[in-house]
């Protein structure tokens, strides 16, 4: 026959739309033209494609070839697409049987000896395959990363002829082994490397038990980064689902994923000189950025002032809905990003502001300037401002304290009890969710009520510290708030009393 219909899957952020590839040959002058808005990637693989026919011993019709990748209004990128029209050019010629084709779902590069390469955003495209019922075949390089959709039909060659082989019906495709892996907390950063700071170490429970934001201050080298860093190991592994969305981000982004410890919470750490666009995602076509690859993880970021404020202002919606939009002009792309942010400054440009050495020197003006840098909004939405102290000798050798594997073990609980009650983390709690759950007595609403006219907080504020509140109750397991639960939540607001 001279058309041949083969399907492949495009990306448009964490999408994976069908996409059909129809070859179509005809007679006349021998060309190739390949239509439905090709990037340049595309459009050069009509040389990588003739270049892996002939080197497989097919022959290359000398006709007119015309290829259209639909819809035609989809943009297409990337070398996915080399695989499907490489085999529609060969059912079209009558080169292979075309019988099967609708049953399967092809994307690879191709090399010119007719090897497979890997492509990004396979998890994606899988995860679409599987859900219309369709075999997908990718190269060997990206078998791995497929395998960890369960119940998944895959394929993963090495070569175009194993491929056509299987086709034909001379060799079949062997389905790759499934991920056996025992998935594991494995081998991070534990909290029994802090010593002392109790206080921040208390915080940092608390913020891991109930998925909220936390900022620390203090002078430098007491620890601020030490403790950040021990958290994604308190928190608990991710669910399967939980496991796949971050996955598919690393997929798209074309990070490596590790079948033993793809369920282990991201931690990402930007320098603070990266900008609006690399934290948030961003480019032609649009990329996920910083906050969609800490997904169900954590953003920690050293140095808060040091950061610019346009980049810091873009954290304030992501905060909010837990997802971010890129808009450009040819397309859009909508990414995952609910990400445990955890920051950490100095509490002036000398570091040493309240310290009992006194070797502070910094005007007020200068300190005002450089809290300044961080916007008043975006401090309203960090639930937790923690002074973390200079330690003294005798902590310093102190004794160590609990280890994360026990820490892990009470944040677990007390998660598994907000999702029991709430579907949901207490600081992703609904307004009408916070009624039910956040119940004040009358001494304690007037506490509260105190709080809000001495401090100036905001209706924000105020229901993250009832949030705040149910997450110390939960931790002590409270059935209601108590006074000292509340009054604790309230005290994490150090930065509303400057």
């Amino acid at each position: 026959m001279s058309l041949a219909l083969v399907y492949s899957r495009a990306q448009t952020g964490m999408d994976a739309p069908l996409v059909t590839v129809e070859v179509h040959i005809s007679n006349g002058l021998p060309s190739l033209s390949i239509v439905g808005l090709p990037e340049t990637a595309v459009r050069e693989s009509k040389d990588r494609v003739r270049g892996a026919i002939l080197n497989s011993q097919f022959e290359f019709p000398a006709r007119r070839i015309t290829i259209n990748l639909a819809p035609a209004d989809l943009p297409k990128d990337g070398g996915r697409y080399d695989l499907p029209i490489a085999l529609g050019i060969l059912a079209a010629s009558g080169q292979i049987p075309d019988r099967t084709l609708q049953e399967y779902e092809f994307a690879g590069e191709l090399a010119l000896s007719g090897e497979l390469r890997g492509v990004h955003g396979i998890l994606p495209m899988t995860l679409h395959s599987r859900a219309a019922g369709r075999t997908i075949v990718i190269p060997e390089t990206n078998a791995t990363e497929a395998a960890l959709v369960t119940a998944a039909h895959i394929h993963a060659p090495r070569h175009l002829l194993e491929i056509t082989a299987h086709l034909a019906g001379d060799h079949e495709l062997a389905y790759p082994p499934v991920n056996s892996v025992e998935v594991t907390a494995g081998r991070q950063p534990d909290l029994a490397d802090v010593r002392g700071q109790h206080q921040a170490r208390r915080a940092l429970e608390i913020a891991a038990s109930g998925g909220h934001s936390l900022l620390m201050i203090g002078p430098p080298g007491t620890g601020k980064s030490l403790l950040a860093s021990r958290l994604p190991g308190i928190l608990p592994l991710l669910s399967e689902n939980e496991a796949l969305e971050s996955a598919a981000i690393s997929s798209v982004s074309g990070q490596a994923i590790r079948p033993e410890n793809w369920r282990q919470r991201r931690f990402r750490s930007p320098h603070h000189t990266a900008s609006a666009v690399a934290l948030v995602g961003g480019g032609s076509n649009p990329r996920p950025g910083e906050i969609s690859l800490a997904h169900n993880g954590v953003l920690f970021l050293d140095e808060l002032p040091e950061f610019s404020r346009k980049v810091l202002e873009v954290l304030r919606e992501p905060l909010e809905t837990g997802h971010i939009m890129i808009s450009r002009a040819a397309c859009q792309a909508e990414y995952p990003a609910r990400f445990q942010l955890i920051a950490a400054m100095n509490p002036c440009p000398c570091g040493w502001l309240g310290d009992t050495s006194g070797r502070c020197h910094c005007t007020l003006e200068q300190v005002q300037r450089y809290r300044g840098k961080i916007s008043g909004p975006l401090l309203d939405r960090i639930d937790m401002h923690v002074e973390v102290s200079r330690l003294s000798y005798g902590e310093i050798q102190g004794p160590q304290g609990e280890s994360s594997a026990v820490v892990r073990k009470r944040v677990t609980r007390v998660r598994d009890m907000q999702l029991q009650r709430n579907k949901s983390l207490n600081s992703q709690l609904t307004n009408q969710q916070i009624d039910d759950v956040c119940a004040l007595t009358k001494e304690d609403q007037s506490l509260l009520h105190q709080a809000m006219e001495k401090l100036q907080l905001s209706a924000r504020a105020y229901h993250r510290i009832l949030k705040l509140a149910r997450t110390i109750a939960d931790m002590d397991k409270s059935g209601n708030i108590k006074t000292s639960q509340l009054t604790e939540a309230i005290n994490y607001r150090k930065l509303d009393r400057i």
